[in-house]
């Protein structure tokens, strides 16, 4: 049954709604981000999972250790050289993917099409890639400066990628990626 007909059925029947789908239904955007949130630990599962495998594949059965460094990508011998750069561009890949549609169909439930949302996320998925690989750098030595230890500056840096992707990307999708159209 539709949510409509469910809707429907509920009031032809004189059903109240339980609290939590009233309170959903009166927050819908609330709703949306909190669903936002918590259901991009999908494309996070999917890429720890990816990264267990590519480890496993690239570093472990390969021995693909060479250092690799081009451009930003800095992956030393000790970082996992060509293997670990390998592991996390198909597990970012993948976990973008994973995280697509995830957000367009079950969070934002967009209508718009396949091509129109994919190239304009690309772009999105592109640039939180590069930003999530340069500002730790800058956000550790930052906080290490003011006296933090490692563990607790790579936190904040982790902390302050995620919220940025949070604040850069929730917008994006919903008004411009995958906008509801109807």
């Amino acid at each position: 049954m539709t949510d409509t007909a469910n809707k429907a059925a509920d009031a032809a029947e004189g059903k109240k709604l339980g609290p939590i789908r009233q309170w959903i239904k009166d927050h819908p955007t609330i709703w949306e981000f909190i669903l936002f949130n918590v259901l991009s630990n999908i494309s996070t599962i999917s890429r720890f999972v990816v990264t267990w495998i590519g480890t496993a594949v690239f570093v472990a059965g390969l021995g693909l250790t060479t250092p690799f460094h081009f451009l930003i990508f800095n992956y030393p011998e000790s970082g996992n050289g060509l293997g670990g750069f390998l592991t996390f561009l198909f597990a970012e890949v993948i976990a973008q993917v994973v995280n697509f549609f995830v957000q367009m169909k079950w969070v934002f439930k967009s209508d718009s099409s396949f091509r129109d949302a994919a190239w304009k996320y690309a772009i999105l998925a592109v640039v939180i890639v590069v930003v999530n690989l340069v500002l730790p750098g800058y956000v550790t030595a930052l906080c290490q400066g003011w006296g933090m230890n490692a563990g607790v500056a790579g936190t904040i840096a982790s902390v302050v990628n995620t919220l940025l992707a949070v604040v850069v990307s929730y917008p994006l999708l919903k008004f411009w990626i995958m906008p509801k159209n109807k």
